[in-house]
């Protein structure tokens, strides 16, 4: 048994590799920044990477593999090209820990019956610093359609569970009429935000109940963006909450259903960003979190990210050049399609600094690659 090297602040993804999993053929040893921008063009496959870690946090969260498999297609859907053509899915994480490195891999094959999967030759190892030797695996010698690595007591093993677990994806695009958001909310639900952003209402009044300066923080930056909005007026009637709020012109109330979409989804991105670190999950995937935001928002959202990846492993997918031109080529990786096949690369800077020096942007490189005129 190794010694204890649980996860912290400091925990992060270092690299993957993905085998087969739908569109991602063959990605290998892919460098993850601790703040990762992906940016590519619609169906290049930039969202398959996200999808990929949102199963491995269904598969270790508490055995729901095969559920997270129903809900994205059935299991063939999951197979680069279908089954047929790829039978098997091979991945493998490289984390990092304050200890050392925790390495994990597993495959997927294709089980007709019901259209699940199964898992099977998963192994898991880790080195502390300080040791250069490459470190044995411990190997998995269970078959089943959920992971065994949950069964595991090996510290290593927890320690793997406990950060990829983790991982969640936020997306706030659903703001129509039977959205979650529209919705009373039990107050009681109000430790974490959802991932669509549905109990806002809850999480605001906790926080202007319990964290005056940091709800009032959030009210000032919603209105730099929204010049017309005062502040939240949020009234606890039954132990439900409903997300009301009203604007500087007059004393009129606005329901959710009288908000524009970009400003329900400023709301809940600005809201997120600013919760206190024990509210949030360890690695977070933001997909297309400039959807409907003005170009100033963009602005300041981006400087939250950067603020947020100091704490939290952050992994954006977008393709807004407003949004990429915040960051720094060493954030940047790219995605683009190629028979069907997604292609992930990163922009070494010593590539790529003769174009900064002449003051291209980061978008500029992108969409010069995009259509082949970067040599």
């Amino acid at each position: 048994m190794t010694e204890a090297h649980t996860t912290s602040k400091t925990s992060r993804i270092r690299s993957v590799t993905i085998e087969g999993f739908r569109s991602l053929k063959n990605i290998q040893n892919l460098e993850l920044p601790q703040l990762t921008v992906l940016i590519g063009a619609n169906g290049a496959g930039k969202s398959t990477l996200i999808r990929f870690f949102e199963m491995l946090s269904w598969m270790l969260k508490s055995k729901n593999l095969q559920e997270f498999v129903v809900r994205h297609g059935g299991g063939d859907d999951q197979f680069f090209m279908g089954a047929r053509k790829t039978p098997r899915i091979h991945a493998e994480l490289c984390l990092d820990t304050e200890k050392g490195q925790n390495d994990y891999r597993f495959d997927l094959t294709h089980l007709s019956a019901g259209d699940a999967v199964m898992v099977m030759n998963e192994a898991f190892r880790f080195a502390p610093r300080h040791i250069q030797d490459e470190a044995t695996w411990t190997e998995i010698d269970a078959v089943g359609k959920e992971s065994s690595l949950l069964e595991s007591n090996d510290k290593t093993a927890k320690t793997i569970i406990n950060l990829l677990r983790q991982c969640q994806t936020f997306q706030f695009h659903d703001t129509s009429i039977n959205a979650a958001i529209h919705n009373r909310w039990d107050v009681t639900e109000s430790f974490r935000l959802r991932s669509d952003g549905g109990n806002l209402a809850a999480v605001l009044l906790n926080l202007r109940n319990t964290d005056a300066k940091r709800y009032e923080l959030i009210v000032k930056q919603i209105g730099r963006v929204l010049p017309a909005f005062k502040d939240f007026v949020l009234e606890e009637e039954s132990g439900k909450v409903l997300l009301r709020w009203v604007g500087r012109q007059s004393d009129k109330v606005f329901g959710s259903h009288l908000t524009s979409d970009g400003s329900l989804r400023l709301f809940c991105l600005l809201t997120l960003l600013n919760l206190p670190p024990d509210q949030l999950p360890d690695v977070m995937f933001f997909d297309e979190p400039e959807l409907g935001l003005h170009p100033h928002a963009i602005t300041l959202v981006a400087e939250m990210f950067k603020r947020l990846s100091k704490r939290r492993q952050v992994f954006i997918a977008t393709q807004s050049p407003y949004l990429v031109d915040c960051f720094e080529l060493e954030n940047i990786i790219v995605a683009s399609a190629n028979n069907g096949e997604t292609v992930l690369r990163n922009l070494p800077r010593e590539q790529y600094q003769e174009w900064l020096d002449d003051e291209y942007q980061l978008s500029d490189i992108w969409l010069k690659q995009a259509v082949g005129g970067m040599e």
